[in-house]
């Protein structure tokens, strides 16, 4: 996971639809994405189809926002935002269209839907439908959103892996399938093995140039072609949204002030509430030893209030001014508003767009604790952890270390250790990148001896660790020396 909010519709807000004026003319538009990579040409000639677009997050809503006003996309006869709420108890957090700067965002759309109301009372991130009931499920919501029996339809939808991008993608069997990505985890593999009927309808990934050169390898088992949503389209989108929010107060500073970003990493069972409330602490005490004595941090929407307590008392004590900014607003929107000259966080997404898109200095912590508690290997959030941990220097290190010269030899390598059956033809670059790396902090031994790539145990030690006589002598001995 590189960005770990969830912000989505109230499914208990009456009326799902919000009829509003569309910024783009929907007579013109061009069939590809423009950037390095070229998406799969669509097909001219055909009537224009309605376009579904699903959206969880005002990040993801602000790429397709920016995608549409750079034209890659075809004219459609109607444009629908479906918002979902994937959050653990949706009724307790603020719904996507309440979302500072969502109005603006709204104009590309001619509706906006709630996912969740559509099926209330299942959760989205636990539902799929069952096949028998995908042509009921498809002629309900098709009358319920106004759309033609016999109307073409096109998806565009985040994380295709799982729920509800994936219910969406069955209830609309005939649909081609565009994909974007809300961050950094388009860069690694694909989660898990998709059903071919869906991913075999997959034309595009399409995703910001956050680290530029590296091309992603999420759906490349479908040969998915990735294309790039130009960065200056979505730099007018989050101009957009700051200019939504003149009048927010975000502190007044006689200098360039350092920007610490909360994820709520324990909310995901990757870290304690303590661990990471010490994470934050870090970040804090390094941002001053930096020289930074004016600091805003930025927490999770979703976490306790305690832990900014406890900073304020830290802060104090360090002689530094903090402002903790609790409104529930894009890190981008601060990045203009506040022009940080730092800023510090862990893996976050906002980190490379603050590096890529706007030229901000950054840095990370605590990314070696999180390379070791993630599980298992293949979890989604390695690769962004992997690519925050080789590309952003460490803020407690004095002369931190080089980038790598390829990363995308690394990701590839890394891409293949998590998921080597979806990704075989990845397999000689691993072994290439870990014959020349003999630090392989990114990598596993039971990995690499389980795979049989270069670091692990040799063949004929592979079966020591799983011996169990071996494994109880070397209890008897620890027992012994104690």
């Amino acid at each position: 996971m590189s960005r770990t909010t969830d912000s989505a519709p109230d499914p208990t807000a009456a009326g799902s639809s919000m009829s509003g004026p569309t910024a783009t003319d929907r007579t013109t538009g061009a069939a590809t994405a423009t950037g390095s990579a070229s998406s799969r040409p669509v097909p001219t000639g055909s009537a224009p189809a309605t376009q579904i677009f699903l959206a969880s997050t005002l990040y993801g809503t602000a790429t397709l926002a920016a995608a549409i006003d750079s034209g890659c996309f075809p004219p459609a006869a109607r444009r629908i935002l479906l918002a979902s709420n994937n959050a653990a108890v949706p009724e307790t957090t603020p719904p996507l269209t309440q979302s500072p700067g969502f109005a603006r965002l709204r104009t590309r759309f001619d509706d906006v839907r709630d996912w969740n109301e559509a099926i209330a009372p299942l959760h989205p991130s636990g539902w799929t439908p069952r096949a028998d009931d995908v042509p009921l499920w498809e002629r309900r919501l098709r009358r319920e959103w106004g759309v033609a029996d016999d109307e073409p339809v096109s998806l565009v939808l985040e994380s295709i892996q799982v729920a509800p991008a994936q219910a969406v993608a069955q209830l609309f069997p005939d649909a081609p399938v565009d994909v974007y990505a809300d961050g950094l985890m388009s860069y690694g593999p694909t989660r898990n093995k998709l059903d071919p009927l869906i991913g075999g309808r997959v034309r595009r990934l399409l995703h910001l140039d956050l680290v530029p050169d590296l091309r992603p390898l999420l759906l490349s088992e479908f040969g998915v072609r990735p294309a790039l949503v130009p960065t200056d389209a979505f730099l007018d989108v989050l101009s957009e949204l700051c200019d939504a929010e003149a009048d927010l107060a975000v502190g007044d500073f006689d200098e360039r002030p350092a920007l610490l970003l909360g994820q709520y990493l324990s909310a995901l069972a990757i870290l304690t509430p303590e661990e990471e409330e010490d994470l934050h602490i870090r970040m804090l005490r390094g941002a001053v030893r930096r020289g930074h004595k004016r600091v805003v941090f930025k927490p999770h929407p979703s976490a306790p209030s305690r832990w900014s307590s406890r900073l304020e008392r830290e802060a104090a004590e360090l002689g530094a001014e903090l402002l903790v900014f609790d409104t529930p607003l894009l890190a981008e929107v601060l990045f203009r508003r506040l022009r940080p000259a730092l800023v510090v966080g862990c893996f976050s997404t906002a980190l490379f767009t603050a590096h890529a898109l706007y030229g901000i200095p950054t840095a990370r912590v605590g990314t070696e604790l999180l390379l070791e508690r993630l599980t298992p290997y293949e979890n989604s959030n390695r690769i962004p952890v992997t690519l925050a941990d080789a590309l952003l220097p460490d803020l407690e290190e004095a002369s931190p270390a080089a980038p790598p010269a390829d990363p995308t030899a690394l990701v590839a390598a890394v891409g293949y250790a998590m998921q080597p059956q979806l990704l075989p033809a990845q397999r000689p670059h691993a072994e290439r990148y870990l014959r020349a790396h003999s630090h392989r902090r990114y990598f596993k031994r039971r990995r690499l001896t389980a795979l049989g790539l270069p670091g692990g145990l040799p063949q004929r030690l592979a079966f020591v660790p799983r011996n169990a006589t071996v494994r109880r002598m070397a209890r008897r001995v620890r027992r012994l020396t104690a």
